[in-house]
């Protein structure tokens, strides 16, 4: 079967180069000679010569060599090793994409280019020099990496960031501007960041640009988030009040960041999160790294950080915990507040993560184990506020017994409850409604302004 790392071809042809360039330019391959798609081995009656051929226009052609040999099945096999550089063949750059090779340009060739040279885009110099550094950022960077690092606030600014490897030869990396310069958007036009809060795809009601370095993007970023969403007040033992925002603070600040360390900058896109009245979806450029899955995500994995010197500085300076922690810690907070899980997702180039503000969403509720007929009481509940046992009867054509059933393990599963005992005044509703709790039309706005840890407080 044909995939990222396999190919089968019946004959040869030269123009086959082109796989054996991307299987160099990824991470190796096979391409089968005298076998077609399906596994049928084909009579090469020239296989001879293409032993000696092939092994001459890889060399001629691409500037490599590769093992070509005959396997117990008469198929001629070119196995080719991942190559430290990148190959073309005829001018032209390729990289399997899946089970096909494609001809890549532009953004993913100088991608490619990079990697292969073992090269972060991050550590690259950015064309700033050191008058360029906001020395407030930096003594705000000395304040908060205390605890990570051995710095103090008589350090010399300058060497603090050439330790960090943020100055090289006397000027800013691309980290170093990004995290320290006073104005990196006129080195990096791709630096920038975008909040809006929409009532429909098409109706945008608030709109915030987040310049600025990195932290300033941050606090700008979570601000303008913060400032739309709905806070209530529960007591808690000991008569502690909490608040209980919409959203954990916590989780919608560790996707902020992510998105900010982990973009790809290469890519001239602006971060962008848009607001909804029932959700919150956040995108950065730049897909996950290799080796990484969207199912990974939301449990233990490693850290394969695009940008290593941004994930440093950010992990030094104590907005992160620990590389490769952070988007199973959204979930978990999500989860706790009796949210949905963030959905993570690969779209448009980049990584998206949406926050669902309603847990009783019908796919939400598939999700948990509820049949048709239990979804259409809750969305029923939702819009009345209440049902009784004769109107699920109606609204789903059945009789009491299977009604109560349905009811009872909807009451088992903690999405209602019962208010009352029996008879004909007891009725349901969602859970917790009856201890006070307030929907996001009823809930108190939150408080506008900054949040512990803000590098700019």
């Amino acid at each position: 079967m044909e995939n990222q790392n396999t190919e089968y071809k019946e004959n040869w042809k030269d123009e086959y180069l082109k796989t054996i360039a991307a299987f160099a330019n990824g991470e190796g391959g096979k391409l089968f000679i005298g076998i077609d798609d399906r596994g049928k081995v084909s009579n090469l009656k020239n296989a001879k010569r293409l032993l000696e051929d092939i092994p001459n226009k890889i060399r001629n052609h691409l500037g490599i060599s590769s093992k070509v040999y005959h396997n117990e099945k008469g198929v001629i096999v070119v196995e080719v090793e991942s190559s430290e550089i990148p190959v073309s063949y005829d001018g032209k750059f390729y990289i399997r994409m899946g089970s096909t090779t494609q001809e890549i340009k532009g953004l993913h060739l100088a991608q490619l280019i990079l990697k292969k040279q073992r090269l972060s885009w991050d550590a690259l110099p950015s064309g700033a020099g050191v008058n360029e550094i906001d020395k407030q950022a930096v003594e705000k960077f000395i304040e908060l990496s205390s605890k990570r690092l051995a710095i103090s606030a008589g350090d010399n600014h300058l060497k603090i960031l050439e330790n960090l490897e943020l100055v090289k030869n006397g000027e800013l990396t691309n980290a170093g501007v990004l995290l320290f310069g006073k104005k990196p958007q006129r080195f990096i036009i791709s630096a920038g960041a975008r909040v809006g809060r929409f009532k429909t795809d098409i109706d945008i009601l608030d709109t915030v640009e987040a310049n600025g370095n990195l932290f300033v993007q941050l606090d700008t970023l979570f601000n303008a988030v913060k400032k739309h969403l709905n806070v209530k007040f529960e007591i808690k033992e000991k008569l502690e009040r909490e608040d209980v925002w919409d959203y954990p603070l916590d989780a919608l600040r560790e996707a902020i960041i992510n998105a900010l360390i982990h973009r790809d900058y290469m890519d001239t896109a602006d971060i962008q999160i848009k607001i909804y009245d029932d959700k919150i979806w956040m995108w950065n450029p730049g897909g996950l790294p290799e080796g990484i899955t969207i199912e990974q995500l939301k449990i233990e994995h490693g850290s394969k950080p695009r940008n290593k010197l941004l994930a440093m500085v950010f992990y030094y300076a104590g907005l992160i915990e620990k590389w490769g922690s952070g988007t199973k810690r959204m979930t978990s907070l999500c989860v706790e507040q009796g949210l949905p899980e963030p959905e993570f997702k690969e779209e448009m180039g980049g990584l998206s993560v949406r926050f669902y503000k309603d847990i009783y969403t019908e796919e939400n509720l598939r999700k948990m184990g509820l049949n048709e007929r239990q979804i259409k009481a809750v969305m029923y509940v939702k819009e009345k506020g209440k049902i009784t046992n004769r109107e699920y009867q109606e609204i789903n054509g059945l009789k009491k017994r299977q009604a109560t059933d349905d009811l009872k393990e909807l009451e088992n599963k903690k999405i209602i409850e019962r208010v009352g005992i029996t008879g004909k005044g007891t009725y349901y509703t969602l859970k917790g409604r009856q201890r006070g709790e307030r929907g996001a039309n009823g809930a108190t706005k939150g408080r506008k302004g900054g949040h512990k840890g803000d590098i700019n407080d």
